[in-house]
């Protein structure tokens, strides 16, 4: 099972949207995937369909990680209705801000991983929707993870914000679980007409040479109206949809090929 936290140390720049993007591509690619949302908005959760009565939240998982706990704040997407498939999400609750401290315990911050554990033979793939901060939620996410998929926009204030985020990365890597790497930059919002956009782009390349993934993601309302019906991408109609559907695939291979999933299990891991 590998653990992919989809983070960014700025707010607005879409990193829900990416998460999103990346569980539709793994559905429709038939990877068995588990989304944690982890981020108090639970914008996640409402994206996927997910019918939250009669479930525990995210936030009584880390109160007590215990298997039964977990299974019990895992629902399966609205997205399996009529189609085939494994996606999972283990819901979001706005309560999950209450483990969100600027100082957490040791203990604290391994109860994701405690969790996920119980959990690791029915799933492929684990995507964590991380909260918006370098807190307590996202300290526990990377603990949890193998890779941190770093979101932004190609600002000024995002870029910094990307920097601040792999420094962290390699700060938990060193302080606290050898095994967290980077997956990279994902560019969201990216205008290629804008001279601004192809500035900032060039410095994230100049500053983090491949770590910038491809492809860049442009801003596309396909993505906005696929999330407010709470149905995946890659079955929403038209042009753009599927242009944007492409791209996440890309970026999902790139997330495969890493984790040695699927038509990659017998590749060298990048």
């Amino acid at each position: 099972m590998h653990v992919l936290s989809v983070s960014s140390l700025k707010g607005g720049v879409g990193k829900t949207t990416v998460t999103l993007g990346l569980a539709s591509a793994a559905f429709a690619r038939g990877v068995r995937t588990l989304v944690v949302d982890l981020d108090p908005q639970s914008d996640v959760s409402t994206g996927m369909d997910i019918q939250v009565a009669g479930h525990l939240n995210v936030a009584d998982v880390l109160a007590s990680p215990k298997e039964k706990t977990v299974r019990a704040a895992i629902a399966p997407s609205g997205w399996t209705r009529n189609r085939p498939g494994t996606i999972d999400v283990m819901i979001g609750s706005p309560s999950a801000i209450n483990f969100d401290g600027p100082h957490p315990s040791i203990r604290d911050i391994w109860k994701l991983e405690e969790a996920l554990s119980t959990i690791e033979k029915d799933y492929e793939l684990v995507l964590i929707d991380c909260a918006p901060s370098l807190n307590a939620l996202t300290r526990t996410a990377w603990a949890a993870s193998d890779r941190v998929a770093v979101v932004t926009e190609p600002g000024l204030f995002s870029v910094a914000a990307a920097d601040r985020a792999l420094r962290a990365i390699e700060e938990i890597r060193r302080g606290l679980s050898p095994r967290l790497q980077p997956l990279g930059i994902i560019v969201n919002r990216a205008r290629t007409a804008s001279l601004e956009h192809q500035f900032r782009i060039k410095e994230l390349r100049d500053m983090f040479g491949p770590l910038v993934l491809t492809p860049q993601l442009p801003e596309r309302t396909s993505l906005q109206q696929a999330q407010g019906a709470a149905k995946p991408l890659h079955i929403w109609p038209g042009d753009s949809a599927l242009e944007m559907a492409g791209f996440f695939d890309q970026l999902l291979d790139r997330v495969l090929r890493t984790a040695r999933i699927g038509e990659y299990a017998e590749a060298p891991a990048v």
